[in-house]
C-alpha cells in the first residue's frame, strides 16, 4: 500500500517545517509526500529547498487551497491519499496504524480517526469532537477532522476531486457528497492528527464566511439547510453585535430574527416549520440558560 500525502501550502514559513518531519518520520516505505506552495513570500520556499526528508514540491500561484489540493492529488499515484495542511502534523505512528486498518478492512473507502485542536507551539488546546459515523448526523456538524481522515485512490476516481468553488467547507462537502454516494466509512478510534487553531487562521478569521458557505454548499447537497447550521450563521450574526452573558433576552430575540432570516433566505418555502423551531428554541434559551454564552460547531476546516 502506497501513501500519498498532499500538503496546501502559501506563507507558513512558522509551521511547514514541523508539517514536513510529522510525515517523514512516519516510517512508511512506500510514501510519496506532495507539497503545492502558492508562490509564498516568505522562507516557505527556502524551508522546502532545504529539507532533508523525501519531499516533491512546486511554488507557483494557484486557484487557492482548494485548487492546490486537487492539483496535488493529480501529480500523485498512491493508493491511499490524505491531505495535511502546512499548519498541521500528524502524530508518530498515524500511517502506519491506517495502512493496517486499510489491509483489514478492504470494504472501507475512507478511515478517520481521532485528533486534537493544538495551538501555536504545538500545545493541546482540546480534543477535537469526533463522532462515529452516522451520515444523518453529520448533516448537522462536521465531525471528521480533515487531517485525520484518509481515503482510497478509487473514490476519487469514482466521485471526482474536490468542489473549487468552495473555499472553507471543501473537506466538509466532500465527505458528505462520499456519505451520501453510498462510500463506507470506518473510524478508527486512535489520535492521528493535531490540527492547529491560531487567531490568524482561515476559518477563525472568516466565521461568517464560513457559514455561509456552509449553507450554501447544504443547500446544494441536500436541496434544504439543517436548523442546526440555520441557527449556528445566527449566532454568528448576533454575536458580533451584542454580548449574550450581558444581554441574554436581547441576544435571544435577535437570534430569533436572524434565524427567521436565515431561513428564508436558504430554505425558502420549506421554511415556514424550520421558522417556527427556530424561534421557539431561541427565545426560550435565555429561560434554560440565563447567563451560558453561545455554543458554536467547530469549523468545517
Amino acid at each position: 500500500m502506497r501513501f500519498s500525502i498532499v500538503t496546501p501550502s502559501f506563507n507558513q514559513a512558522p509551521f511547514i517545517e514541523r508539517t514536513l518531519h510529522s510525515v517523514s518520520r512516519q516510517g512508511i516505505a512506500s510514501l510519496e509526500h506532495m507539497v503545492v506552495d502558492g508562490g509564498s513570500a516568505d522562507d516557505t520556499v527556502s524551508i522546502l529547498r532545504r529539507f532533508a526528508g523525501p519531499i516533491r514540491w512546486v511554488s507557483e500561484k494557484d486557484g487557492g487551497q482548494t485548487d492546490a489540493i486537487n492539483k496535488g492529488i493529480r501529480a500523485t499515484s498512491g493508493d491511499v491519499i490524505g491531505w495535511l495542511n502546512s499548519d498541521d502534523v500528524y502524530y508518530d505512528g498515524t500511517l502506519a496504524a491506517v495502512a493496517a486498518y486499510f489491509d483489514a478492512h478492504p470494504e472501507i473507502d475512507i478511515v478517520y480517526g481521532d485528533a486534537d485542536h493544538i495551538g501555536v507551539d504545538d500545545e493541546f488546546l482540546e480534543t477535537y469532537p469526533t463522532e462515529r459515523w452516522n451520515l444523518e448526523r453529520l448533516k448537522e456538524t462536521c465531525y471528521l477532522c480533515q487531517p485525520a481522515v484518509f481515503f482510497r485512490r478509487r473514490v476519487v476516481e469514482r466521485f471526482g476531486p474536490l468542489d473549487e468553488r468552495l473555499h472553507y467547507c471543501m473537506d466538509y462537502e466532500y465527505w458528505l457528497r462520499l456519505g451520501l454516494g453510498g462510500l463506507r466509512f470506518g473510524y478508527l478510534e486512535r489520535k492521528l492528527s493535531g490540527s492547529r487553531m491560531y487567531g490568524s487562521n482561515k476559518t477563525l478569521g472568516a466565521r461568517l464566511q464560513v457559514h455561509r458557505e456552509i449553507n450554501d454548499m447544504m443547500r446544494r447537497a441536500l436541496g434544504t439547510v439543517p436548523d442546526r447550521w440555520l441557527s449556528n450563521y445566527a449566532h454568528v450574526v448576533v454575536g458580533e453585535r451584542i454580548d449574550r452573558a450581558a444581554e441574554p433576552v436581547r441576544f435571544a430575540r435577535r437570534i430569533a430574527i436572524e434565524s427567521l432570516r436565515a431561513a428564508i433566505r436558504w430554505n425558502r418555502w420549506r421554511s415556514l416549520p424550520t421558522c417556527g423551531r427556530l424561534v421557539w428554541r431561541a427565545l426560550q434559551a435565555p429561560r434554560r440558560h440565563p447567563r451560558a454564552p453561545a455554543r458554536l460547531d467547530p469549523p468545517a476546516t
